[in-house]
């Protein structure tokens, strides 16, 4: 087990303050092992309650009423500040109430995860305006990957991916499918199935693919309804959007905007997703290696949002596009990604594009070639050092 310190560093400045703190993301991304990293950093065990409300064992703590008394009976006992830790709170009735009161009635410091981006937030803040602050927790980085796997390369990576439970499978080509298979079956049916109530499940599974094949790439609801028109599938854009949205909160994919760099406008068409796993990809559609480009655009996106910036897909004279505009502490960097700079025409695009923006921010071409290219004040860097050095 490796401590995350991404995270961790995030973290610690709120231990002990009066703000829930909430750690969201896909199943099995390692929402549990940082919980109880922090649970053993704190190490209060007198003054600490843990519970995984995904264990049958705690089962009878899914009553709010039950779980309100065992607390305070707990917190009774002591006269300092009390730490609770609940993992999986989703799977708790009425948990917002219920977190709120601890809040309220007690000197606790609560710690809570949850698979749901959209349970976490929008659900939450109506009772905590305020007073929560939310980390998302991402499969391992290429940096945490090289840490527990030494011998495995970048191309390992590129293949399987950074689900934290991998590390003990990695020589098992037939096991890793199974558990990504598994894992991406759960999040179907409980956090976008179940959670919205959704019938079609062929349907959704269908409109999964699809953006599987096709992350990175504009999208509208309207192009990929005429797809399935064209597979003699009809449904309707709202149909679409909502089963997209649904894994967005599930946070099985990211949306990125599209926005003109020269007047900061946010554009609402043509917009692109990623998949939170590349690895989750190369198991339910596959072509990773077919599709490099693509899988080293959705990976530098990921890691990107590790660091803490805020993207969005930049626009230069209408037609030229920048991967990414990444915004952190009002500070903007530039990155294109690509494959290989062999070509004098993808030199030409990559730094083109990013010739044509006129301030001086950082501007960074991203590949696999190791011989630096760097030209005109614009930086080009080996995806993998990138990766392992950059932040």
């Amino acid at each position: 087990m490796i401590k995350r310190e991404l995270y961790m560093k995030q973290i610690r400045p709120f231990i002990g303050k009066d703000v829930v703190k909430i750690l969201t993301g896909i199943r099995r991304s390692g929402k549990s092992v940082i919980l109880d990293l922090l649970c053993k950093e704190i190490n209060c065990p007198k003054r600490s309650i843990f519970i995984n409300f995904e264990s049958k064992k705690n089962d009878k703590y899914k009553d709010p009423d039950t779980l309100y008394k065992f607390v305070t009976a707990e917190v009774g006992k002591c006269k300092e500040k009390f730490y609770l830790f609940f993992d999986e709170i989703q799977e708790l009735p009425n948990w917002e109430g219920v977190i709120n009161s601890f809040r309220i009635d007690f000197d606790a410091d609560i710690y809570i995860t949850g698979s749901n981006a959209k349970l976490l937030s929008g659900e939450l803040s109506t009772f905590i305006a305020g007073r929560y602050v939310q980390f998302t927790i991402y499969p391992f980085s290429f940096a945490e990957f090289k840490l527990i796997n030494k011998k495995h390369s970048f191309f390992d990576y590129l293949e399987i991916g950074g689900m934290p439970f991998l590390t003990n499978i990695i020589d098992d080509k037939k096991s890793i499918q199974q558990y990504l298979d598994d894992v991406y079956g759960s999040i179907i049916l409980k956090d976008v199935v179940k959670r919205n109530n959704i019938r079609d499940v062929d349907l959704l599974d269908r409109i999964v693919t699809y953006v599987l094949a096709n992350i990175g790439q504009t999208f509208s609801a309207n192009s990929i309804a005429k797809y399935f028109k064209n597979e003699k599938r009809k449904v309707s854009t709202d149909t679409v959007l909502n089963y997209i949205r649904a894994c967005e909160d599930a946070h099985l994919f990211y949306r990125l905007q599209r926005q003109e760099i020269k007047g900061k406008k946010i554009l609402t068409v043509n917009e692109k997703l990623y998949v939170v796993d590349h690895g989750m990809r190369e198991a339910i559609y596959g072509k990773n290696n077919q599709d490099i480009e693509k899988v080293l655009e959705n990976i530098v996106c990921l890691e990107l949002q590790r660091w803490g910036y805020k993207l969005t897909v930049g626009t230069v004279d209408d037609a030229k596009e920048i991967d990414f505009v990444a915004v952190k502490n009002s500070e903007t960097i530039y990155f294109q990604v690509c494959y290989l700079l062999e070509q004098e025409t993808t030199r030409e695009r990559e730094f083109g594009n990013l010739e044509k923006i006129n301030d001086n921010y950082p501007k960074y071409v991203l590949s696999m070639d190791k011989i630096n290219m760097s030209r005109n004040g614009i930086k080009h860097l080996n995806i993998e050092d990138f990766l392992l050095n950059f932040s």
